[in-house]
């Protein structure tokens, strides 16, 4: 929004202050949609299922290069598809706005240059490298080098044609990677010059350096993936047919695209174990390998379907009711807002009705199977969203206070927040100036700098309503996610609150 409203697409901006933590691909993507169809809600939520529409032809182009054999088989081609649309954490992100599938784009497209290189078509593969990495370092920063990096270094093991020519092939990976950093630079220099010194130091260095070495946010135990994988890979990871399918193309004579697929799943997870910064949608952009993988040990799967092997996918699903039934009958007790107990009644009647029924497929073709448990999946998480997130609205939605705001602005009312303010109620009020931040040693003097000036706080409690008068109450408050936004006159606000005087 910032962005948009100061016309500068070189460096992003919140609140006012240039902001780092992220590469402006992204914001760019947005800008295209609202210069095609003006400024508006729904096209930034359409970015995310867009990426994730993208992944398929390039999901499509890798299975194409790992097993040229079976281009014609249209139904093993496929495979790969429905397991990424059908796992847990891809299916929970797709319409989501973040960076993550953007940066599993990348990913790809840049993984379809390790392997056009493998294969000796070396213009090609260098024009894919490069660009994967280029437009990563744009999507999220350097950390698409820790996706791509460590099973392109690894090829002598995975690509025979490498081992002859080792030499070779770490040249190029290197000319990969300076092309990448190339197309990155054409926005980083001019950037890093109107940015700043701050800014400079915080692009170049500050944020990876500070993720990689000693988080400053997401720290977590080196162990923290290990036991999400089942929930991160649901229902795959749990469903016998796919471990019988492993089983099955373990003895299969040529190897190379197994341990290319090996190398990307468990060295990018060594990888991001070994950062000090964790969150589960950081291994986003390996999902496509699992998806490849899966796919085609599903489709060489030779045992005949048994029924009990879709027990474990469908009381994974009996699990989502449950949850869903604990947060509604005790939100307190699991420390959430009162939200939790207005869900209603009919997603969980309905996930728990729906997994049963997938033990009708229980004799079906393992094609067929992989198809339903990717619908099912889907179904579950429209399913989930359509009940919760009405309820979760009210606790979550700065819109009402936005509207406020903005309406204080519009009136030339000088405002101010008190403490960490992450530019919530600026693109949704449309706000267009940015609110001071101030340390509660600085009240004092805004105040009186300011004295038609009003104060933002964010209140655990809500203001009761005194008639005190030497205890005034707020200009306006309104809840927002487990607490209370209020603002307030400069003067009130001192006197309620002496410690700020």
């Amino acid at each position: 929004w910032e962005m948009w409203l100061r016309g500068d697409f070189l460096v992003p901006h919140i609140n006012g202050e240039p902001y780092s933590h992220k590469p402006p691909l992204l914001f760019w993507l947005i800008q295209l949609g609202w210069g095609l169809f003006g400024v508006n809600d729904w096209w930034p939520r359409l970015v995310a299922p867009l990426c994730a529409l993208g992944s398929v032809p390039l999901l499509l182009r890798l299975g194409g290069l790992l097993w040229p054999q079976e281009r014609d088989a249209r139904e093993a081609r496929l495979l790969p598809v429905w397991v990424l649309f059908g796992s847990l954490l891809f299916a929970g992100f797709i319409t989501l706005t973040l960076f993550d599938l953007l940066l599993m784009l990348c990913t790809m497209a840049a993984m379809v240059g390790v392997l056009t290189l493998a294969q000796g078509e070396r213009r090609a593969g260098l024009l894919w490298l490069g660009a994967g990495i280029g437009l990563g370092v744009l999507a999220k920063g350097p950390v698409i080098l820790l996706h791509v990096l460590p099973a392109a270094v690894v090829a002598p093991w995975w690509a025979p044609t490498v081992r002859e020519k080792p030499g070779r092939w770490y040249l190029d990976l290197l000319l990969g990677v300076l092309l990448g950093a190339a197309i990155a630079l054409l926005w980083a220099l001019p950037a890093a010059y109107f940015g700043g010194e701050e800014y400079r130091r915080a692009i170049f260095w500050g944020q990876t350096a500070g993720r990689v070495s000693e988080s400053f946010a997401h720290r977590a135990p080196w162990w923290y993936y290990l036991p999400l994988l089942p929930l991160i890979l649901f229902p795959w990871f749990v469903w016998p047919r796919y471990w019988k399918g492993l089983y099955d193309v373990r003895s299969e004579q040529k190897q190379e695209s197994a341990k290319f697929l090996a190398a990307w799943l468990i060295l990018t997870l060594i990888g991001f174990s070994l950062v000090s910064g964790k969150q589960a949608k950081y291994l986003a952009p390996f999902l496509p390998a699992f998806a490849l993988l899966a796919g085609h040990a599903l489709a060489k799967a030779r045992a005949a379907a048994r029924w009990w092997e879709m027990l474990p996918p469908v009381i994974g699903f009996l699990a989502l009711p449950a949850f869903l039934v604990t947060l509604r009958s005790r939100p307190a007790a699991m420390k959430l807002p009162e939200w939790a107990g207005e869900i209603p009644l009919w997603p969980i009647v309905v996930l728990a009705l729906a997994a049963p029924a997938l033990l009708f497929f229980c004799r079906k073709t393992t094609a067929v199977q992989v198809r339903v448990l990717a619908f099912a999946m889907l179904a579950a998480v429209a399913v989930t969203g359509a009940g919760v997130i009405p309820a979760f609205v009210p606790y979550s939605d700065p819109g009402p206070a936005a509207r406020h705001l903005a309406a204080l602005q519009e009136a030339k009312v000088p405002l101010a927040h008190l403490g960490k303010y992450h530019a919530q109620y600026n693109f949704v009020g449309r706000l267009r100036a940015p609110i001071e931040i101030l340390d509660p040693a600085e009240v004092k003097n805004w105040v009186a700098a300011h004295p038609a000036g009003q104060v933002i706080t964010i209140e655990r409690l809500r203001y009761a309503g005194h008639d005190a008068k030497d205890n005034p109450a707020p200009e306006y408050q309104a809840p927002f996610r487990g607490a209370w936004v209020q603002v307030w006159g400069g003067a009130a606000l001192l006197v309620t609150r002496p410690e700020l005087r």
